[in-house]
């Protein structure tokens, strides 16, 4: 999901692959796989608990969807992903409730301006983030959810 505080910023975690930890680090929106029957903005309050010590937050709709197909931790994913839009007043984070995988992926996390995003030249995931961003932090929500799929 696309986190965003009252200062307009976007929480981004920063990660590597464990099967892989000498390869380059990139900047990732929290989320997370979704349990059967579980509705999507249900997977956002609880991967926002988990991976970022969030706990108030407003679930907003879903702005994206993509289908990805990738490595990670040497297993193969091909998934669907919904991706909703959050605002949260909590800036201060609790401690994330990380799984093995992630605790071992996952490097540090902050909030980030819209202009430090945009200006950075590191990778994103989604890697349109940079595009993308500055519409939905002004408030510009698509209707239907745009189709941000790899290719």
């Amino acid at each position: 999901m696309v986190l965003l505080d009252a200062d307009k910023r976007v929480l981004l975690i920063e990660s590597i692959d464990p099967a892989n930890p000498y390869g380059p680090p990139w900047w990732e929106i929290p989320g997370g796989g979704m349990f059967p029957g579980e509705p999507s903005a249900n997977t956002v309050m609880r991967e926002l608990r988990e991976e970022a010590g969030v706990h108030t937050a407003t679930i907003g709709p879903v702005v994206w969807t993509q289908s990805v197909q990738f490595t990670f931790a040497g297993l193969w994913f091909d998934q669907d992903e919904f991706i909703h839009v959050a605002w949260t007043e909590q800036t201060e984070l609790d401690e994330p409730e990380l799984e093995l995988f992630e605790a071992m992926a996952f490097q540090s996390l902050r909030w980030w301006t819209v202009d430090e995003v945009v200006n950075h030249e590191g990778r994103f995931l989604p890697p349109r983030l940079p595009e993308l961003l500055p519409a939905l932090v002004r408030g510009d929500l698509p209707d239907p959810p745009l189709d941000i799929s790899p290719g």
